[in-house]
């Protein structure tokens, strides 16, 4: 495991673009973070919706490890999962642009400096991020799926703002979730015939308009 990094004047903590954005942090406000069990979520409070993205760079390699990495939005609070495969130190970087802003670069307003105190281990990557998902969405379950869970019975749950349905697809096999009482996306998905097939598991949103086209959000491998 390599030594503590030297990184730049000015590279840890806010960015210029971070109080602009009216972000602030809220659950670690040390750019230095120690955690023993290779995973730690980070999360920020905001005055208006942002769009956030994220990077974890394995400081030994600077091997970068974006599967690693997942953001999603409840209300005001943006949150961040980051897990680290090995011990050692890690650079994550959060990226992040209003709402409203149509730029298609997100700039950096938050580095942090992880020292990943636990053992290696293969975590099973987070679900890829589609644009849309950016816009306000939350996942409760499932945040990962692999071929070694029992895939038979998994609970899906999610909200996804103006959204006029949802529905997961593998394969060619569409089940459509229902809304509940409290505007979240729930359903069940069997996904034990796809075990062995290495198929993608895909989240799509139809946001009105023409009842066919969805956008997806998530994207899932098995």
């Amino acid at each position: 495991m390599s030594g503590k990094p030297e990184l730049p004047y000015g590279y840890l903590g806010a960015q210029p673009k971070f109080s602009e954005f009216g972000m602030t942090t809220l659950s670690h406000n040390n750019p230095e973070v120690a955690v023993s069990d290779n995973q730690i979520e980070v999360k920020f409070k905001t005055t208006r919706p942002v769009k956030l993205t994220g990077n974890l760079v394995e400081c030994a390699n600077e091997q970068e490890h974006k599967d690693y990495v997942f953001c999603h939005t409840q209300n005001d609070v943006s949150s961040m999962i980051a897990t680290m495969p090995n011990p050692g130190y890690y650079k994550l970087q959060i990226y992040a642009l209003p709402c409203d802003d149509d730029s298609k670069t997100l700039p950096g307003v938050f580095n942090y400096l992880i020292n990943n105190q636990g053992s290696a281990k293969a975590p099973t990557p987070f679900p890829k991020q589609y644009a849309p998902w950016k816009d306000g969405c939350y996942l409760y379950d499932p945040i990962v799926l692999n071929r070694s869970m029992n895939l038979s019975n998994i609970q899906v749950k999610l909200h996804v703002p103006n959204a006029a349905a949802v529905a997961a697809t593998v394969e060619g096999d569409w089940t459509h979730l229902e809304r509940d009482a409290q505007g979240l996306w729930a359903g069940q998905l069997n996904l034990d015939k796809f075990k062995q097939t290495g198929c993608k598991v895909c989240l799509n949103a139809n946001y009105g308009g023409d009842k066919t086209k969805f956008a997806t959000l998530l994207e899932y491998s098995l």
